[in-house]
């Protein structure tokens, strides 16, 4: 792990270490000591310092876990001690908090079950994936994984991971990546008691058979069981009242709501307590729904791992934690990263906004020498009478001085109208430039890489305001929430079933 080399001593920051300078050799990552396992921890440390690991040591490590998980069932039957983990997205910095003895638990001696969306939305969801497969393959009896509605083909092209896969490495590595995600298993038993999902409930699932009978090997469909349990949620109510026992869901483009009174028949019937499940950030990391009076226990669960979710949330952490049939929450707060320009963008890309504006500055002086202040919405006469005597001696005017005075009024408009599109320019490409870092924030809760309409006319304020709070901030990235409309190709990996009888 040779750190890279500073030879004329120029690093600015020399209080922060350099990443290291070539790739985790395949000899330390795959030592002999512990017979064909990854060093988990070795990984942990080389990839918080930004390091590589090589392509072929990388497939050797999704193949060794995939292994194990396509030989797991559709529905997992854990027992507590148990540590329950919500979404990650891609967050490797506050996935390491998460692991610690104060708040997750080593993994060494905790039990993990890990609920979905591992990937995307963060930068760094190729570390999570390496450093979550290594454990995995260390501790194969205590650390499991379900599928979030991120694991698949659609959401990762919309969104970044794919991006991230061709930045870091290439299409064969996504696609290696995305036959893995096709093996997690869809849902857990906790104690005989409680059913773990990554989104909710179905009108399709009557018993916990329903879920063993689903074929997984493949990308989740847009409707039908496979996809409720991935996408559906509670109604956001504080009874868990619907009108209907189901309603569509408006808000993921696909699935359903669910309240109540659908909730408690599921329960009732399969003789379980309470449904916990991820997918939707919360401020302070969890969320009981307590349909059933504020005595009672939750009928649902919603917890959530990513603090500080897309960097603009403000929210917390948090994790279940099973133990002797006790249920604990632990919350915790972000951890400060690594910075990286966004969508993975170089340095050249990322300054053409500093050019643009420096040549609309340099247009707008041609056309307009002498104009007063930021705001150029008003246009005085004198102005367009200077303008015009330029663009005359410049050879730019079109319409003779002797033509009718009804073209050249028309000519005085488009002078006119030429002007205020220019300082508009002026005005966004110094909003661009000024405001850079929070509009960088503000991006990254807009994956679509659109900026609220009209944000940019509206200034400092407006953009400060988009990132004030956790409500604010949800509902700027609500709209990123559905299911995208555009078709991906879904080739999928085809794997038959184990003919040995697979671990319930």
């Amino acid at each position: 792990m040779d750190l890279l080399k500073d030879p004329v001593n120029d690093r600015q920051v020399k209080t922060l270490k350099p990443p290291p300078h070539r790739p985790l050799s395949r000899n330390l990552m795959f030592p002999d000591k512990l017979k064909n396992k990854p060093d988990w921890k070795l990984l942990r440390d080389h990839l918080q310092k930004e390091g590589r690991i090589a392509k072929e040591d990388l497939f050797k490590l999704v193949a060794d876990c995939n292994k194990l998980l396509k030989n797991e069932g559709n529905v997992l039957y854990l027992q507590d001690p148990l540590t329950v983990v919500g979404d990650i997205h891609g967050q490797y910095y506050d996935l390491l908090k998460l692991l610690e003895p104060k708040v997750g638990g080593n993994p060494e001696n905790t039990k993990y079950l890990f609920l979905g969306d591992f990937v995307d939305r963060g930068s760094y969801s190729i570390e999570v994936i390496i450093l979550m497969y290594a454990i995995k393959l260390n501790f194969q009896n205590s650390v499991y994984f379900l599928r979030g509605n991120h694991e698949c083909r659609q959401l990762t092209a919309f969104f970044n991971f794919k991006e991230e896969c061709l930045y870091k490495y290439d299409q064969e590595t996504y696609e290696m990546l995305m036959d893995s995600f096709d093996l997690f298993p869809l849902a857990c038993i906790i104690n005989s008691k409680f059913i773990a999902i990554h989104g909710g409930i179905s009108p399709d699932l009557k018993s916990i058979e329903d879920i063993k009978k689903i074929e997984r090997y493949h990308e989740p469909p847009r409707q039908g069981l496979f996809c409720d349990l991935l996408w559906s949620d509670p109604v956001d109510q504080e009874q868990g009242y619907l009108d209907t026992a189901w309603k569509s869901n408006e808000v993921r483009g696909c699935s359903w709501f669910f309240g109540g009174d659908s909730a408690n028949k599921f329960l009732q019937r399969n003789n379980l307590i309470s449904i916990i499940r991820a997918h939707e950030a919360q401020l302070d990391g969890y969320k009981m729904h307590r349909w059933n009076g504020g005595q009672d226990f939750p009928v649902v669960i919603t917890i959530f791992s990513a603090p500080n979710y897309c960097d603009v949330y403000n929210n917390r952490g948090a994790v279940i934690k099973f133990e002797n049939n006790t249920l604990n929450i632990q919350q915790y707060q972000y951890t400060p990263h690594p910075y990286l320009l966004p969508n993975f963008m170089d340095i050249f890309t990322w300054s053409i906004p500093f050019v643009a504006e420096k040549i609309t500055e340099m247009l707008y002086n041609i056309l307009q020498t002498d104009i007063q202040g930021d705001d150029d919405e008003q246009i005085s006469e004198s102005d367009i009478q200077q303008f015009k005597q330029l663009t005359k001696q410049t050879g730019l005017q079109k319409q003779s001085t002797t033509g009718s005075s009804q073209g050249a009024q028309k000519n005085t408009e488009k002078l006119k109208n030429k002007i205020k599109f220019v300082s508009t320019m002026m005005k966004m490409q110094r909003t661009l430039r000024e405001e850079r870092e929070s509009i960088i924030q503000l991006k990254g809760a807009c994956p679509d890489k659109r900026l609220p309409r009209g944000i940019l006319m509206k200034g400092k304020d407006a953009i400060n305001d988009q990132l004030a709070d956790f409500t604010t901030a949800k509902s700027v990235d609500l709209i990123n929430e559905k299911m995208p409309y555009a078709q991906i190709p879904q080739e999928s990996i085809q794997i038959k079933k184990p003919s040995t009888q697979r671990k319930k």
